[in-house]
């Protein structure tokens, strides 16, 4: 072998050596963006899911709030019917009616705040289960 074709030998495998150095620099680049992309939108998710949470605490306050006025207003009404009663049977009869309807405003309200707790549970955690699945993705994407 010449001087000539070890120098260009050399140059070769020198630029053939850049090149995949270059290659794997960018993709490493890429790399920490796609990391950095995705951590950003991890945060988004967070914040999202945040502020679905603090909204639906307030509806459900809002929610307790409506009920607990409309059960004072309501014992205030039974308060004065009964007070205006005549006999022990009427009375014994009107407290009865109002046991009952009390019971079943508890019931039906119960069943209203659990049905808007699970809501809320689902759509608060809607953002952050997108995540964990972008999560999955992006690793077997690493794997393929």
């Amino acid at each position: 072998m010449t001087a000539n074709e070890a120098v260009k030998q050399i140059e070769e495998i020198t630029a053939e050596t850049q090149k995949t150095v270059t290659a794997q620099f960018d993709k490493v680049t890429k790399g920490f963006e796609d990391v950095a992309s995705f951590n950003q939108q991890t945060v988004d998710a967070f914040v999202q899911s945040g502020n679905v949470a603090v909204k639906a605490v307030e509806q459900y306050n809002n929610e307790l709030a409506a009920y607990a006025k409309k059960s004072v207003e309501d014992n205030v009404a039974a308060a004065k019917e009964l007070a205006g009663v005549k006999s022990v049977n009427e009375y014994i009869e009107k407290q009865n009616e109002l046991v009952k309807s009390n019971y079943e405003g508890a019931v039906a309200q119960a069943a209203k705040l659990n049905e808007l707790a699970q809501a809320a549970a689902k759509d608060t955690f809607a953002p952050l289960q997108a995540r964990a699945t972008a999560a999955q993705d992006l690793l077997k994407s690493y794997h393929a």
